[in-house]
């Protein structure tokens, strides 16, 4: 596992502390938290692929029929 030494002012220092305390977890667990959620891709990679695989499938515009006009709506 690697180490990185980063530089924060006080003040923020303070307020991950606090957000650390409150999540029950170490500072360096909590920006450890944070680095992950940013790095790692939300979908698998298999899953991902499959974006714009289905190429056959209509649009909304393409796949509803031509309606007739609405009907006037009852007065508020």
């Amino acid at each position: 596992m690697g180490q990185v030494t980063i530089y924060l002012e006080d003040k923020i220092v303070e307020k991950m502390a606090a957000a650390a305390k409150a999540e029950h977890v170490s500072k360096s667990q909590w920006v450890a938290s944070l680095i992950k959620a940013k790095v790692e891709s939300e979908w698998p990679e298999s899953i991902a692929r499959l974006a714009g695989a289905w190429k056959d499938i209509p649009l909304i515009e393409e796949g509803r029929p031509r309606q007739g006009q609405d009907a006037d709506r009852e007065p508020l």
